[in-house]
């Protein structure tokens, strides 16, 4: 299934992206558009939300995957113990593998990237943090983190959009979103999640990685594709929106 969605094998080196991570049946291959068109370094930062940040009683604003690998269909992927060392120094990441055990959001990215690079290492953040503030500031730590490696470094943000509505309100609330992001707007997309209550689980993985981004100089940002559940189920009447969008 991998192989049908990434034909392609672009090279276009970018910063950053969004890719979605539903069931694969329903979103992979929105993701798998993005991952064919860029060159995929040695070096991945995956930044995921936390849809259980209250399980147990814990969480972490920030929370790092600890050293080891990560087990995938295409094999072992490694985690990334010069980029993890950084993080934990110069960021408000906390390792904590907890955080990971019920999260699926930034595992599912893994099988993309190792398709794409078979030698590919990476950290993976679990971001509960919603205060815009923490998030932009981490923001701009990770852009610091990056400068320090003094490696490519491809940052990988984890998001899903609109949640459970019908597909003709999903598509107007998520470009509207989508016209903040491509404007490399942190703070405009903040707004606009809030403002038009869009069920967008990902928004502080984006966030990051838009202002990280940013501080990186990044100059554009495109999508790549969007859908709804709906274009593969036939039922509009209750969707959710996926977007790959990638930042250069």
């Amino acid at each position: 299934m991998l192989k049908e969605w990434m034909k392609e094998k672009g090279e276009e080196r970018v910063l950053g992206v969004v890719s979605p991570h539903a069931g694969y049946v329903y979103s992979g291959h929105v993701a798998g558009a993005v991952f064919s068109r860029i060159a995929i370094p040695k070096n991945v930062l995956v930044l995921n939300p936390n849809h259980h940040p209250n399980h147990h009683g814990w969480v972490e604003d920030f929370a790092l995957a600890p050293s080891g690998v990560w087990e995938t269909p295409l094999g072992d992927v490694e985690i990334n113990e010069r980029l993890n060392r950084l993080l934990l120094q110069m960021t408000a990441a906390e390792e904590d593998e907890r955080a990971h055990y019920l999260e699926h959001s930034g595992e599912l990215q893994l099988p993309f990237l190792k398709f794409r690079r078979d030698d590919v290492s990476v950290s993976l953040v679990c971001i509960a943090c919603t205060n815009l503030e923490k998030l932009l500031e981490f923001g701009r730590s990770v852009a610091e983190v990056v400068r320090r490696l003094g490696e490519d470094v491809l940052i990988v943000a984890s998001n899903d959009m609109t949640h459970d509505e019908p597909a003709e309100v999903a598509k107007r609330k998520d470009y509207a979103a989508i016209e903040r992001m491509e404007a490399l707007d942190a703070r405009g997309l903040w707004r606009v999640v809030e403002e038009q209550k869009i069920s967008m689980c990902g928004v502080g993985p984006v966030t990051v990685m838009m202002e990280a981004a940013s501080n990186l100089s990044a100059k554009q940002a495109r999508l790549v594709k969007y859908a709804t559940s709906g274009d593969v189920t036939g039922n509009f009447s209750q969707v959710v929106g996926y977007a790959s969008l990638l930042v250069r």
